[in-house]
């Protein structure tokens, strides 16, 4: 099954477990126990976790013996970035015409009243 890069970096940012390992990375490189000490969740279940990461390209794990450090990889979130900029643009444009009419009946209001 083929999934498009944005919908495998949405679908691993969907989940708090994996937005605050993603947070610990930004500090730079650590191990899967490094990364599990804060949870209350086996080691396997952080490693899942992980596979999800490092399937959507999140992460990158290094391959040094015993030790495999695992790293953040932030391009697949400007790309995902990028794709939200466009629905800002949207909705920037949006109110700003919401603003330009009700200065208009503010002012159509004002000139009622006078």
């Amino acid at each position: 099954m083929s999934t498009d890069t944005l919908s495998l970096t949405f679908f691993a940012l969907a989940d708090p477990t994996r937005r605050r390992i993603l947070s610990r990375l930004i500090k730079g490189p650590a191990t899967v126990m490094e990364l599990a000490s804060p949870f209350e969740m086996s080691q396997p279940a952080v490693t899942k976790h992980l596979k999800v990461l490092e399937r959507a390209g999140l992460i990158k794990r290094g391959k040094k013996a015993q030790y495999r450090p695992c790293e953040l990889n932030a391009e697949p979130l400007q790309t995902a970035s990028a794709w939200i900029m466009d629905y800002r643009t949207f909705w920037e444009e949006s109110f700003d015409r919401l603003d330009a009419y009700l200065q208009e009946l503010q002012t159509q209001e004002s000139e009622d009243e006078s």
